[in-house]
């Protein structure tokens, strides 16, 4: 892999879509599209490029289009027969994404179109298939993104939820980097009153001066420690969820409430008491925050060895989670879980009242 090649893939998701983005980048991109939009045996490596003033966007004219544009053209491949009618957009480096030449050809989505468009690019000298992130790459080690907005970037495109979209789109556009860029200013600025007196050392300084230094520095570092270890916990909260463990005796709704909240059948409901034996979590987006729901074994003494295993874990699962809902039927409740739980983690929630109140309307 080197940072000189052209390279090419397919941007946008896979499968069937309207509309599919492939992209290209690299000192050749501009040659890939020209023969691309003129047919015939053209190669990346030649045609006239450099200095190529904007005419037709397909036909024998071997020009490029007008930069940053999004215009309808022809793609052929090497036999000038037509791959798609597409559209094409030309950014010449460096106001592109990563920096350099970069072509983007917005073509029908099918995958025959899409796997025909990648082959004849395949075909044209000087490219090859990105690595995976690599357009990223190249757009951070030319200076377009900084290492705190790649992260964002890649957060963005893994978000699920609301919440994970703000906060990775926060980061993407450099809220983050600003302040960290701020905190910079402030070192360099500490660190230059203090070169400042190794270097002048005759000069009359206060007699505050290296304990105002001092507490200023304390304070800076204490900032940064304090604003990037709340910063770490949000993002990990949002990106990873919060977890919620469903615990109670057999049989007192857990798998119910489950299938209730992630709206699908994910968990066995029967009659028979001990159905569930392992944990079962299933992530719901819930008003825009990621929660994993966590089933677990309904809480009881049991001399089956694998339901005990079941037991074990779901005391370990309630341990371990940032809410319990404590299921509670007209039985009561499961006391040997009590002294293991933090009491402010735990929520008690009743169930099965519609049969309660039954009993008690017959009783």
């Amino acid at each position: 892999m080197s940072a000189s090649d052209t390279i090419f893939a397919l941007s946008s998701g896979g499968g069937r879509a309207g509309v599919a983005v492939v992209r290209v980048s690299g000192p050749a991109a501009g040659a890939a599209l020209v023969a691309l939009l003129s047919g015939g045996g053209g190669s990346a490596d030649g045609g006239n490029v450099d200095g190529a003033t904007p005419g037709p966007l397909s036909g024998p004219e071997r020009s490029l289009p007008a930069p940053r544009v999004l215009r309808r053209a022809d793609l052929f491949d090497a036999a000038g027969g037509v791959l798609d009618e597409a559209m094409v957009a030309w950014f010449p480096g460096p106001r592109s994404f990563t920096g350099e030449e970069v072509v983007e050809l917005h073509v029908h989505g099918s995958p025959a179109v899409v796997r025909a468009v990648l082959t004849r690019l395949g075909q044209l000298a000087g490219l090859r298939p990105a690595e995976a992130g690599e357009f990223t790459q190249r757009a951070f080690l030319r200076g377009k993104l900084d290492l705190a907005a790649v992260e964002g970037l890649g957060d963005l495109i893994d978000a699920q939820t609301e919440a994970q979209r703000r906060l990775s789109l926060r980061q993407l556009g450099g809220a983050l980097s600003q302040q960290v860029e701020d905190w910079r200013a402030d070192i360099i600025a500490l660190r230059a009153e203090t070169e400042a007196w190794i270097d002048f050392p005759d000069e009359d300084l206060p007699e505050d001066f290296f304990p105002t230094i001092r507490a200023r520095a304390g304070a800076l570092a204490a900032e940064m420690a304090s604003r990037t270890e709340a910063s770490h916990r949000l993002a990990a909260r949002v990106r990873d969820g919060y977890s919620v463990a469903l615990v109670g005796l057999p049989n007192v709704g857990k798998s119910s409430l489950l299938n209730a909240l992630a709206a699908r059948d994910v968990a066995i409901v029967t009659d028979i008491a001990g159905t569930t034996r392992d944990t079962i979590s299933v992530p719901v987006d819930l008003g825009g925050f990621l929660v994993n729901f966590i089933d677990t074994a309904g809480l009881r003494e049991t001399r089956d060895t694998i339901e005990a295993m079941g037991v074990d874990r779901a005391l370990r699962a309630a341990e371990q989670a940032d809410l319990v809902l404590w299921l509670v039927d007209e039985r009561g409740e499961a006391p040997e879980i009590a002294d293991r739980l933090d009491a402010a983690r735990v929520l008690r929630v009743a169930t099965k009242q519609d049969l309660w109140r039954a009993s008690s309307d017959t009783a």
